[in-house]
């Protein structure tokens, strides 16, 4: 509208003054002169057309008026007194920081990233209900309530050990609240977090002090282990002596069997007379000679010891 307004006073200046003409005196006379005034002209065009770039839309107002539709990337023709605002469709970033308190009251430092992009459809109602300051005025402090209620859901020790399902709680309350204002998340994240260094030298001796204690539950566990191993060692062992012993007397057992099952009296005989040295047994009379010790049933039965029949006594 400026443009056109401008376009319009410099036509009619620029006609105006190029038809002052000297002679004998200063008149005014249509002449070539005059056709500078179409440069005016050219601005008054220039102004009917707009230029929206690349990944922006066209909102439309005619005298302040919000109209129903926009205007995509290209080179677009208005009303002169109409106006185009270009609202940035890309998706954008922003990193907040700010602090927060746990549910137990421990305060936390976080740095907060988000990725968010306006619907292209409704951005003549987001500059008609918000303006152009859409992030300051919505955006920012939709972030911070989000973050700060979903933090107080959870303790200190809480938030280290279940941050990224936070960061998904915080995502989802936020995707909602933006929704309302139709500005899409496309993406968030927790960039830092940070806690007051009482409670972070807290946190680190109870860490020591677990793992300390875990240390020592395994290293107790691992002396039963090697107890219980060395004494199933020495069972086995002591039932592998046994039953070896076992099988060795139940051996030599069966071994006694078979050899007194495999002795017969002539098998008898015949190893006595085998190891024989020919020399009778003697004993002992009451005057102290020595006879030979003869088989006496031998003799009884009439037989000596050389298998012959004894002499009858002479009747």
């Amino acid at each position: 509208m400026v443009i056109f307004m401008f376009g319009i006073v410099l036509t009619i200046v620029l006609f105006i003054a190029m038809g002052f003409v000297r002679g004998e005196g200063m008149s005014w006379r249509v002449n070539k002169k005059q056709l500078l005034a179409l440069v005016g002209v050219l601005v008054i065009v220039f102004s009917c057309y707009v230029s929206i770039p690349a990944g922006h839309t066209g909102v439309v107002t005619t005298f302040g008026s919000v109209e129903n539709y926009t205007l995509e990337a290209g080179m677009h023709f208005k009303l002169p007194w109409q106006e185009v605002i270009k609202m940035d469709n890309r998706v954008q970033k922003s990193t907040q920081d700010m602090s927060c308190f746990s549910s137990d009251i421990q305060e936390v430092s976080m740095t907060y990233t988000v990725n968010y992009q306006i619907s292209k459809q409704d951005a003549m109602t987001i500059y008609k209900t918000i303006g152009i300051g859409y992030y300051d005025t919505v955006i920012a402090p939709c972030i911070t309530e989000s973050v700060k209620i979903v933090t107080a859901q959870y303790t200190a020790e809480d938030l280290v050990s279940s941050r990224s399902l936070m960061a998904s709680q915080i995502e989802e309350v936020l995707s909602k609240k933006l929704a309302a204002y139709n500005i899409e998340l496309v993406g968030a994240s927790i960039e830092n977090m940070d806690f007051t260094d009482a409670f972070t030298d807290a946190v680190e001796a109870k860490q020591v002090a677990e793992q300390n204690k875990l240390r020592a539950e395994t290293e107790a566990q691992q002396r039963v282990l090697e107890a219980n191993a060395a004494a199933e060692i020495k069972r086995i062992e002591a039932e592998a002596d046994a039953y070896e012993l076992t099988t060795r007397a139940e051996a030599e057992a069966e071994a006694n069997r078979k050899i007194a099952e495999s002795l017969t009296e002539a098998l008898i005989a015949y190893t006595y007379a085998e190891n024989w040295n020919g020399e009778l047994p003697t004993f002992m009379t009451g005057d102290g000679a020595t006879l030979p010790m003869f088989d006496m049933s031998a003799l009884l039965n009439g037989k000596t010891d050389n298998g012959t029949t004894a002499a009858q006594p002479a009747e």
